[in-house]
């Protein structure tokens, strides 16, 4: 994180680096020439490309920034075009795309609140998604057709996924556990569950979690014991996502069951 009005200096990064302005703006030299980005916008830079940065008016600027070692990003390449490729560049050093911004957001969110026990898998498909739709916003797919063969898998792939979940979701499965049982890549197993649940792996994890937690309270568990039994990190992880899926705390869940 960063909220400064220094000027940078032209340099380089060995690593991709990917952010998020939230406040301000800023002009700089890229690897496509002079750009401007302001609040709102999504910034990047390739390994070795030489850029500065500069504030715009009086203002400080502030940005969210991660960086990523360029194995990785070549490892998830190959993963998104099924061996086809590893290599993968920013080509918009500035980015103003709803889908990139909002994946890029819950990726940071999901890096810094890394206890949750199912961050791995939130990182693992935003990461996935951020740089997917890094390319298709710059009108490039992903390397042209083989992101998508045209049709999907078969259900039985899928469904197979789903029963690693559905078999036991307080396990912190990744989205290489899903692919092993599906027998596709971890970007096909991405999409494809998507497509058919409705849901990413991870909010179809969580909202197993919150069905197991809810079968607790129903059996009368005791609320302490829940949260870790079900999965979550702490009870305050368990809280905001069942409010979030019920409107109503545990507690006062497990008061109305009571009194029925």
């Amino acid at each position: 994180m960063a909220q400064t009005r220094h000027s940078f200096a032209k340099h380089t990064h060995e690593a991709f680096g990917i952010g998020y302005m939230h406040s301000g703006a800023q002009k700089s030299a890229s690897g496509r020439g002079m750009v401007e980005a302001g609040a709102g916008n999504i910034i990047t830079v390739n390994p070795r490309e030489v850029h500065d940065g500069h504030p715009i008016g009086d203002d400080p600027r502030g940005w969210n920034m991660l960086y990523f070692e360029p194995t990785l990003i070549a490892d998830l390449t190959s993963d998104m075009t099924n061996g086809a490729h590893t290599h993968y560049e920013f080509t918009n050093p500035v980015i103003d795309s709803s889908p990139v911004r909002n994946c890029f957001i819950t990726l940071f969110d999901a890096i810094a609140k890394g206890s949750e026990n199912a961050a791995r898998l939130r990182r693992e498909e935003m990461l996935f998604l951020v740089l997917h739709h890094a390319q298709i916003n710059a009108g490039a797919g992903a390397h042209g057709s083989n992101h998508d063969t045209g049709k999907s898998v078969a259900h039985a792939r899928i469904k197979r996924a789903k029963s690693l979940i559905d078999d036991c979701p307080s396990i912190a499965h990744g989205l290489h556990d899903l692919a092993a049982v599906a027998g596709l890549s971890r970007f096909q197993t991405l999409r494809d569950f998507t497509r058919a649940t409705g849901l990413t792996p991870h909010a179809y994890l969580i909202q197993r979690r919150i069905d197991l937690a809810r079968a607790m309270i129903k059996g009368g568990a005791r609320l302490a014991d829940i949260a870790q039994d079900a999965g979550f990190a702490d009870q305050s992880h368990l809280n905001r996502h069942f409010v979030r899926a019920f409107g109503i705390t545990p507690g006062r869940y497990a008061k109305a069951i009571r009194t029925c």
